[in-house]
């Protein structure tokens, strides 16, 4: 069923790309209403908007889908119950597209919550403890999120707008963007809701590269970018996710540095380029946003890609210690890492490159002269996405190898076609995206120190990163322990809040099971067997009364 899906899923990518080409040439947006239902004088109409936007994010989010099934087909080759996971993963790539195509409130609900809950059934796949925890905390998390969705869609309703393409405010109260906020941070993982995304490492490779390159984590940004003509009328919006995004991008990028589970560190990476699209968003720039959500979907997903084959070869281990000097082992997966973490580092002329390079020099054109520590948490943060990513490469390339001896590795044909499909366009999708896709616009005339400010950051990072693995760390440090934990957000998610939410049923457990109706009930249990212990007793009472009275008769008869 694997190849069926990838070869249906491929055929769906070219026709997506030939759309794409077609609405950009045509340059409008194209609304198709589709009559559902009609009867008498009722009509549901289901709304599909074409426009390049859509288009370009659909292509992406297929061309990614049709390369993990592709590499779906080694790494979950022994598994007993594939054609389930095809199924879930096919019903996780629907709900995308629901959410994609749709702009009707009620599909977009759809879409929203399919991927809770088909994210929820893939982070529990493998069945153990762990699994569950992890789902449900991503499960609970997003919740939240669906609530706060649920009574936009119950406000817009009120007012009568069904669609997201044209929404008027002026008649929408102001707190509605603050649930469509909260909506896309949970989606999206942003403080305080980060814990989430290490979790859902649970779930089977390509489950991950699917979810967190461009579908379940970047839904939350998407939802922003659509709402944007709405969002940005309401004074609050910029400022709170201007904070919260660069937070947020710091503490992910700060946990990185610490981690050792290769899943956890691409996972923490996600989070901490989500955040980067969060705060292009909060300086105004929706369409950069936009550029960067297409070119880190595609190093991204080959990024783990590459780190599932890793962890297939080592026995399913993940652990950063255990690996190394796969250079000359694995020569393809070596040459597809490296290129992925240059992209992700915006090394020039890679995909990163060309949207990364545009965030850092126009973020510091616009806060440098306002706000000055926005805007050194932000250059921080990305030092650190270097420093992770060649701390994460001399791990894997250099380093010397703790594996056992008996260690087996190979490249396969199916894991190349993934991986040489995904490492062209990590080297060459920015810029197809940039000459295709973008619109032409007037470059801004940055100064010299400006445009220097990147190849610093890179360089500086790599420096960091260099001295990270040679110089050893003391595991005892409080920094390093609060790094580990994401800032102590992930005992906050997953030990106190639990804790809290269960005082009150607790108090239900001592007043009711366990309080005055048990005590009455054992009352009355005891009251019932000495009632019925009296009565036994009067019975034996009257019944030798009777026995004596009758033998005595008896005798006084046989007497006379």
């Amino acid at each position: 069923m694997v190849y069926i899906t990838t070869s249906i899923l491929t055929f769906l990518t070219l026709i997506s790309y030939t759309c794409s080409m077609l609405m950009l040439y045509i340059g409008t947006c194209v609304l198709i209403e589709w009559d559902v239902i009609l009867f008498s004088s009722f009509t549901f109409t289901l709304p599909i908007i074409l426009d390049p936007t859509s288009m370009i994010f659909m292509s992406t989010v297929l061309t990614i889908a049709s390369s993990v099934t592709q590499f779906a087909k080694t790494y979950m080759a022994h598994d007993k119950s594939s054609d389930r996971f095809t199924i879930l993963v096919l019903l996780f790539i629907l709900s995308m597209v629901f959410l994609i195509l749709f702009p009707h409130t009620i599909t977009l609900l759809l879409g929203w919550d399919g991927l809770g809950v088909t994210s929820f059934v893939l982070v529990i796949y493998y069945n153990n403890p762990k699994s569950l925890g992890a789902g449900m905390i991503t499960a609970l998390t997003n919740r939240i999120g669906d609530v706060m969705l649920l009574i936009t869609i119950a406000l817009m309703m009120n007012e009568g707008q069904w669609l997201i393409t044209n929404i008027w405010a002026n008649e929408i109260p102001s707190w509605v963007a603050l649930l469509i906020l909260i909506a896309a941070m949970t989606k999206s993982a942003q403080m305080p809701f980060s814990s989430w995304l290490p979790a859902a490492m649970a779930a089977p490779t390509p489950v991950s590269a699917l979810v967190h390159s461009s579908t379940l984590v970047t839904a939350g940004v998407y939802l922003l970018y659509r709402f944007y003509p709405l969002m940005k009328t309401f004074m609050l919006f910029k400022p709170i996710l201007l904070m919260i995004s660069t937070m947020t991008m710091l503490m992910a990028s700060a946990s990185a540095m610490a981690e050792c589970d290769m899943k956890k560190i691409i996972a923490l990476s996600t989070l901490s380029q989500v955040a980067v699209m969060m705060f292009t968003l909060s300086i105004g720039l929706p369409e950069i946003a936009f550029f960067h959500l297409i070119t880190h979907a595609l190093f991204k997903a080959l990024l783990f890609i590459c780190a599932g084959n890793m962890i297939d070869i080592h026995h399913h281990s993940q652990d950063l210690r255990l690996m190394g000097n796969i250079s000359s082992q694995l020569p393809t997966i070596s040459a597809a890492i490296s290129i992925a973490n240059l992209a992700l580092c915006g090394a020039p002329f890679m995909a990163g490159f060309y949207s990364k390079d545009l965030i850092i020099e126009t973020s510091s054109m616009l806060l440098s002269e306002k706000n000055i520590i926005i805007m050194i948490m932000f250059i921080t943060a990305t030092i650190l996405t270097t420093a992770y990513s060649t701390r994460f490469s001399i791990y894997i390339l250099m380093n010397h190898t703790c594996s056992p001896s008996a260690q087996y590795s190979s490249e396969g044909a199916p894991q190349y076609l993934s991986v040489i499909t995904l490492t062209f366009l990590a080297i060459s999708g920015g810029a197809i995206t940039n000459w295709l896709f973008t619109t032409p616009v007037c470059e801004p005339n940055f100064s010299s120190f400006t445009k220097t400010i990147a190849p610093t950051m890179i360089a500086l990072g790599s420096i960091m990163g260099i001295m990270t693995f040679m110089s050893p760390v003391n595991s005892k440090s409080f920094i390093l322990t609060s790094h580990c934990f994401m800032w102590f957000l992930t005992p906050l998610s997953t030990h106190f809040m639990p804790k809290i939410t269960m005082i009150l049923p607790f108090m239900e457990l001592k007043e009711t099971d366990q309080g005055w109706s048990l005590i009455s009930s054992l009352m009355l249990e005891q009251l019932t067997k000495q009632s019925h212990l009296l009565i036994s007793a009067q019975n034996n009472t009257i019944m030798n009364l009777l026995m004596t009275s009758s033998t005595l008769i008896l005798w006084m008869l046989w007497m006379t």
